[in-house]
């Protein structure tokens, strides 16, 4: 039997980082994976659903471009293309982290892990099975889409996510998306700007129901303009097949019941976490829902068995899983932990863009905290105005007397490459003095956060005055 001191559990964000981690700082490690190396997140969500928009940001663009002085003549989509890109894209990280695991000296398993008592897992392979024993084990196995009680879901055509990610994966001109959460409004955007006929039918009152509202309003806003129809407030009561082999989904809206019919239909009502088959009936396991509990450590209720990632309560985010991976295997040492999990930007990569971190003014309020606002329009910014980029803002929210810096809500272009400044500056208790004291290059984005935190007093050089 292979002795390890870790053996970690998937081999997604949360996993490998883990294990490379892991390896650096000395243990024995080992990587059971039973699909691809990289996880959902770079197989069948962050990499590839990106890499298709940034294709269909290019295309959508193009149409404004006789605007700034270029034309053009035979503009056209080739999906299969863009697929193949998206591929090689994925490959291209996975080989990378394939080579990072090996030459940190983690051993990869290819095959299907049961967790059994004593910290032992067996690894099941097509070929064979092998057992594995390890002073701890990590859990990284993530989620999957959760597929609703819904009459019709396993039609044709009726697809996750996932479906629409993989190689085959359809560009539907006729696209409803059940479920207007970051997934269905970036799935809403891409394949809107592909020139598709899309319709988000969302069961709350707004699309984005956890986020700040006005980034909420902002972005339905956007949709709308785009051509995307959107109805919040529903209820999907079923799906069937039309006589035209088209899909008819069924819904109630404000007590009326009206049907949409759609080529295709994508399921994103949410993910949940994937422990089917992961642990053998001797071991005795406590979870919250489909989640795994664990404690201040990450640990579950099992002595040395560890969780991180979307297969726990919290934030099912890429960058989250990571840097609890890395938390985790640093405890396990005996180490402090380098990384502050009190400020956690999270990103959608609509167009614009939204990133957000810390809370909003409606949390921050409820918390009890006086606050001051400052806020800044992008269309004020030079590099905004140059790029013909469209509305957007830039929202900061303080402590009122301390001026320390609670949280900031971003729509602008490159929104998720700036949110980190701010979420700086909340893991280090910074206040808006300290971030106004920063000189920023012109033209930039970034000069914009000079302008926001400088509106918490009303001196913002390059906004009206307030009206008093």
């Amino acid at each position: 039997m292979d002795q390890y001191n870790l053996i970690v559990i998937g081999s997604g964000p949360g996993g490998y980082v883990a294990a490379i981690k892991a390896a650096k700082l000395g243990m024995k490690t080992a990587l059971i994976e039973s699909g691809l190396i990289g996880g959902t997140c770079l197989n069948r969500g962050c990499i590839p659903t990106k890499t298709l928009m940034h294709s269909s940001h290019l295309f959508y663009e193009a149409s404004a471009l006789q605007d700034v002085g270029i034309t053009y003549t035979g503009l056209s989509i080739d999906y299969t293309r863009m697929q193949m890109r998206k591929d090689e894209v994925v490959d291209k990280i996975r080989n990378g982290i394939t080579g990072l695991l090996k030459a940190n000296g983690v051993t990869i398993y290819q095959g299907t892990a049961v967790i059994k008592r004593e910290r032992r897992v067996l690894v099941k392979a097509p070929e064979e099975e092998r057992t594995l024993k390890a002073d701890h084990i990590l859990i990284a196995t993530g989620s999957r889409p959760i597929i609703p009680k819904i009459e019709g879901v396993h039609l044709e055509n009726v697809v996750t996510s996932d479906n629409l990610l993989s190689s085959d994966g359809k560009l539907y001109q006729k696209l409803l998306i059940i479920g207007g959460g970051v997934i269905g409004v970036e799935f809403a955007t891409l394949y809107r700007e592909l020139g598709c006929e899309v319709t988000i039918i969302e069961a709350m009152e707004r699309i984005l129901p956890n986020m700040d509202k006005e980034i909420s309003r902002s972005i339905a806003m956007g949709l709308k303009k785009m051509g995307v129809n959107i109805h919040t407030g529903t209820k999907v009561l079923g799906i069937t097949k039309t006589e035209h082999n088209e899909l008819c989904c069924e819904y109630e809206e404000k007590e009326v019941k009206k049907q949409l019919s759609a080529k295709g239909i994508l399921l994103s009502v949410g993910r949940r976490a994937n422990t089917d088959g992961l642990f053998d009936p001797e071991i005795n396991i406590e979870f919250e829902g489909p989640s795994l509990r664990v404690n201040t450590d990450f640990e579950t209720s099992y002595p040395g068995v560890y969780a991180i990632g979307d297969v726990i309560k919290g934030m099912q985010l890429a960058h989250v899983a990571s840097a609890q991976g890395i938390i985790v295997v640093e405890t396990m040492c005996g180490k402090k932990p380098s990384l502050n999990l009190s400020a956690i930007p999270s990103c959608i990569y609509t167009s614009p863009e939204v990133a957000v971190v810390g809370m909003n003014e409606e949390e921050a309020v409820s918390q009890g905290y006086r606050i001051k606002i400052g806020k800044y329009p992008m269309l004020g910014n030079s590099k905004t105005i140059l790029s013909s980029g469209e509305r957007g803002f830039i929202k900061v929210i303080c402590e009122e007397e301390t001026g320390q810096i609670l949280g900031a809500q971003l729509l602008c272009d490159r929104a998720t490459d700036m949110i980190g400044e701010f979420t700086t500056a909340i893991a280090n208790g910074l206040n808006y003095h300290d971030l106004a004291s920063v000189v920023r290059p012109h033209p930039t984005y970034n000069e914009a956060v000079s302008e926001t935190v400088e509106d918490v007093e009303g001196m913002a050089i390059h906004l009206l005055p307030r009206q008093r």
